[in-house]
């Protein structure tokens, strides 16, 4: 959720942790902070702003020099957006700094302990407590300092830590929130993203959980939270900077919409195998008669990744015969489930860092269950957990909402759908078929997206609605539930999403002309049950806005995508769904980037 960044080497360090904060902006965030030294200088100096890293950098003093830092955005769990807050967080002797990205489980049972002792708390935070139990410690060093810290709390952390008395270093711990080293020329640097070290360095270490590291400017160690040295080696980033900038867009949210045909092919990229009429996955670690022992499919993923997953549920069963369902990760980790090891289990995360499908993975890989992954972020925590997987190759997605990536995972779900059905029933004829249809997706992208104008026309006649109704059957309906999903997030309309058969059985009731319903309707052996919803709703005189192959008689405006396969159209229908949602948010005045309580990567519960 919130963002860390730290640098120490001997360049000037607060204008390096500005650029690193205003890379992480789009995670999400309410305040920021950062606190400064040198290896001269007499203490630490802190700024902290609540509202956006522009606020911050207003209020930096002309002076405000040093060569080590760390800096922070927050989105706010414990105590209310404000400059007391935020991150850092300093003991009342201005010594120990603390940044801290996750929730502190037993913060309140500490804090009334620190209490009891006399001390007196600055802030709502649970992360100064982490504060003053490192300021409290007798050990001798800084690392023994926060080792005995983390072993006190309960909960997930990443923290960057600096102590005056030690200012030739930053210690760095993680528990289920990421930290990423990032390895220079004389000058380390430190985040909780990649995004924020990029412009720097391309030779990255990200810390399992339960590890620890410390920075100096000329090296780096890392260790095990009980002290036992580690191995680290360093991995080289292959996403250039330049994948972080607009690239001549108003938003991000429109750069990696307008991405999608060149991020589909690079899924697609050297997978394909026409002489069997399959695809090679070779992440997979399943050989054939593994994959044939194989009785169920379990998906799990949170928000837009649970959408993909139940498309990738859908293209599972009908090319692999396979039986699959997708489920949200945080409810299945709370419900005690039944873990059967003829169950295979897919974990679906666009930052590979989602803490409810980590926690998941971590349940079902105690239990002996086979997990693969299928992530966007080389190196992340759920692929380096899972037992293998499937990259997305989407590239750096920015905005908060997920546009190519959820495209791209559904992809990947194509691909393994058909690697599992010829290594199973499906037939080469099938085989060639679904592999045409996914060589013509890139194409067919490029001709929806050529069509935004029309698309932007109808979104602005849509804008003023209070709350819009979403519907598909079958493959339609985890469309209709991604796309009142991305209406909801940027533009703040009341969305729902039904499936289409189930209008009868009481979302009638509310289908009124204030009430207009997106239909999702691809022309397959359900489109005369589809054209029948339709007709339910215009006879109560509902405005209707299809999503179709043709146009439709009874729709108000209808968008129409080009036809794929039956089992790949899902994929197309998705997209002009995305740009729908766009203009929309973009007619009502939105921060479309950035919108109002949400984050990109959710690292807490």
């Amino acid at each position: 959720m919130c963002g860390i960044v730290g640098y120490i080497g001997k360049r000037d360090v607060a204008p390096l942790l500005l650029e690193g904060l205003q890379r992480l902006e789009y995670r999400g965030y309410d305040s920021a902070g950062m606190v400064i030294t040198s290896p001269k200088a007499a203490g630490l100096k802190m700024v902290k702003a609540k509202g956006r890293v522009r606020d911050l950098e207003a209020k930096l003093p002309k002076r405000f020099t040093g060569t080590t830092g760390i800096a922070h955005t927050r989105w706010a769990t414990h105590g209310a957006p404000s400059d007391v807050n935020s991150h850092p967080h300093l003991d009342p002797e201005n010594k120990v700094a603390v940044v801290h990205n996750g929730i502190v489980d037993n913060a309140q049972e500490l804090r009334a302990k620190l209490e009891a002792d006399g001390v007196v708390f600055a802030s709502e935070t649970d992360t100064e407590v982490i504060t003053h139990l490192i300021a409290r410690s007798q050990a001798d060093t800084l690392e023994e300092k926060v080792r005995e810290a983390v072993k006190a709390i309960e909960g997930t952390y990443g923290i960057a830590v600096m102590h005056a008395d030690f200012n030739d270093r930053i210690v760095v711990a993680r528990n289920g929130s990421p930290v990423i080293l990032g390895i220079g020329e004389k000058e380390m640097l430190v985040a909780s993203d990649v995004a924020a070290l990029i412009a720097h360095t391309r030779q990255v270490v990200t810390l399992d959980d339960g590890e620890m590291a410390t920075l100096k400017a000329d090296d780096f160690r890392t260790y095990t939270t009980s002290g036992a040295s580690t191995t680290a080696t360093p991995e080289t980033v292959e996403w250039e900077a330049a994948s972080f900038d607009m690239g001549g867009h108003d938003t991000y949210m429109h750069k990696e919409i307008s991405e999608q045909p060149d991020a589909v092919d690079r899924v697609l990229r050297g997978r394909i195998d026409d002489r069997f009429s399959t695809v090679h996955l070779g992440g997979l670690n399943l050989d054939p008669r593994e994959a044939r022992t194989i009785r169920r499919i379990k998906i799990l993923g949170c928000g837009t990744s649970y959408h993909a997953g139940l498309i990738g549920a859908g293209l599972i069963e009908s090319m692999a015969r396979i039986p699959a369902d997708a489920e949200p990760a945080s409810e299945f980790r709370y419900r005690n489930p039944v873990v059967d090891p003829d169950t295979l289990y897919i974990a679906v995360s666009q930052s590979g860092e989602t803490y409810d499908v980590l926690a998941a993975v971590q349940e079902l890989k105690r239990k002996g269950a086979r997990v693969l992954g299928v992530v966007n972020v080389v190196g992340s925590a759920i692929a380096r957990e899972a037992d293998g997987g499937v990259y997305v190759h989407a590239g750096p997605e920015v905005c908060v909402v997920s546009t190519k990536c959820f495209t791209n995972t559904v992809v990947a779900f194509a691909l393994l759908a058909l690697h599992l059905g010829r290594i199973r029933d499906l037939s080469v004829t099938d085989g060639k078929r679904i592999i045409e249809g996914l060589r013509k997706l890139p194409e067919q992208i490029s001709e929806i997206l050529e069509s935004e104008d029309e698309i932007k026309k109808i979104a602005e006649e849509y804008a003023g609605a209070q709350s819009m109704m979403f519907i598909g059957r079958v493959r339609g309906y985890p469309v209709a539930l991604e796309a009142s999903l991305k209406l909801k997030e940027i533009s703040y309309i009341h969305a729902e999403a039904y499936p289409a058969s189930e209008l009868k059985h009481g979302p009638l009731a509310l289908i009124e002309p204030a009430l207009p319903t997106v239909a999702i309707v691809p022309d397959d052996d359900l489109l005369e049950k589809n054209r029948a919803a339709l007709e339910e709703i215009k006879a109560r005189s509902g405005r209707i806005l299809a999503v179709a192959h043709q146009e439709q008689a009874k729709a108000d405006h209808t968008i129409v995508v080009p036809k794929n396969e039956d089992e790949l159209d899902a994929i197309l229908m998705g997209i002009p769904l995305q740009l729908f949602a766009y203009h929309t948010a973009l007619a009502m005045g939105r921060d479309i980037d950035k919108p109002r309580n949400l984050a990109k990567s959710v690292t807490v519960e």
